[in-house]
Order: C-alpha cells, then structure tokens, then sequence
C-alpha cells in the first residue's frame, strides 16, 4: 500500500500518529517536502535517521523548502524503483526533482523545491539553500521524463502547488516561481489520477484532482468521501 503525508520538519512525533501506525512492512510513505530529518547532521539526528531505518516501511521524500541540501547530496546515488534518488538509508530514499517512480504498478512524478517565506530571516550560515529553488534544467528534465510516458502518470509528489491555486490556499502570488507556471503546464498537458503536495500546512482537497496535504497520513486511493471532515472541498 502507497501511503502520502505533508511536511514533517524532522518531527519524530508524527511517526506514532495512530494513522502512520496502519503502515505495515512492504508499505511505502511519500512525504511532500520539508522532510527535515537531514539538517544539522547532529548525534542526534543521526539516531532518529537510525530508528527510522529500523522501520518495517519505506520512506521516500521530495525535497521542500526547509532541506540541508549541502548534506543531501552526499548520499549515494542509487536506482530505485526505475529512477536515481539519494539513498538515505535501506527504507529511506530521497526522489529526485523531474524523475518518474514505479511504485506497486503505477507511475509516480515527483518534483521537490519550491521557495521559502521566511529566507528573508534565515540568514545563519547552512539556514538557507539557493538549491531549494528548482531549476530550468530541472524543469526540463521533468518535461522530458513526462514526455517519455506520453504524459500519463498516475501520480503526481510535489511541494510546491502548481499557481492557479496559490490564490485559493490564499499563497502570497510573489512567491510564484518558474516551476508553479510548469506546473500549470502539466495540468493543461497530462493525464493523472491525483496530484499531491505539501507547502501550506493544511489538509484540504481541492476539487477535482488536487490534495493538500499536511499532518494527515492518506492513501493514495482514498475517496473524496472518505476524506470528510478532516478535509474539506473548497
């Protein structure tokens, strides 16, 4: 089973959630950005890496806006489920920008970075990555990883929303960058079934195809009905 969660900014908590606890060995969690338990490198850090390593599912994450990106790139490059991701540990893996993934026979697009509201106050050295903001050769990776699969995913694992719904998630429009507009691309472009992201630390679904999601622990198969009243349609 294909499980989705939102931003979790290293905290160890939400892996006792009683929703994470349905997840079993052969289970796989896609975290939407700001997986945040790779940010200091601390003795401390490291442990949480380790206990999450003894967990019986696999983790695998795109990169948010509050990432050390410095020590994200010195894990090794492995293939995983048909594309390259940085492998943290046997059960965590960190999905690269613009690759397509093929977890339990379908097809998954995941697409990290995105830009941070609070760079201006993150002025400590190593607080702040200029590589959380995708690039156009990012981008155009991604377009030609999509067009290879005739641009039909099943899925699609981003941080950032595409732009049209920074204004209903009420999203400050300055903050609209060069991979929102790809976004609206992609949604003019592909055939998907759903599409997730974290970024605005809410649970919402957005009809008819969008999903919010933040602390919550969903299945990728859920139904819109079973997502009430914690989710709510706008």
């Amino acid at each position: 089973m294909v499980y989705v969660t939102g931003d979790m900014h290293g905290e160890w908590a939400r892996f006792k959630s009683r929703e994470m606890r349905r997840l079993k060995a052969g289970d796989t969690l896609l975290v939407c950005g700001d997986f945040g338990f790779i940010w200091k490198g601390t003795r401390k850090e490291k442990s949480v890496l380790k206990k999450m390593a003894e967990l019986p599912f696999t983790i695998a994450f795109v990169d948010g806006c509050h990432e050390n990106f410095d020590l994200l790139v010195r894990y090794p490059v492995k293939n995983w489920n048909g594309a390259p991701v940085h492998a943290i540990a046997p059960n965590i893996v960190h999905l690269m920008r613009g690759q397509v993934y093929t977890i339990e026979k379908h097809t998954y697009f995941a697409f990290g970075g995105g830009h941070s509201e609070d760079e201006e106050f993150r002025t400590d050295p190593g607080s702040w990555w200029q590589a959380e903001r995708p690039t156009p050769s990012e981008i155009r990776l991604g377009v030609h990883n999509l067009s290879e699969h005739g641009n039909h995913i099943d899925y699609i694992i981003t941080h950032e929303p595409p732009a049209s719904l920074k204004d209903c998630l009420r999203v400050d429009a300055a903050e609209r960058l060069e991979v929102n507009t790809f976004f609206e691309d992609m949604i003019r472009a592909c055939i998907y079934r759903k599409w997730f992201f974290g970024k605005c630390h809410i649970n919402k679904y957005i009809p008819v195809k969008f999903y919010a999601v933040f602390d919550r622990v969903l299945p990728v198969t859920v139904k819109n009905t079973d997502m009430k009243p914690e989710i709510k349609e706008i």
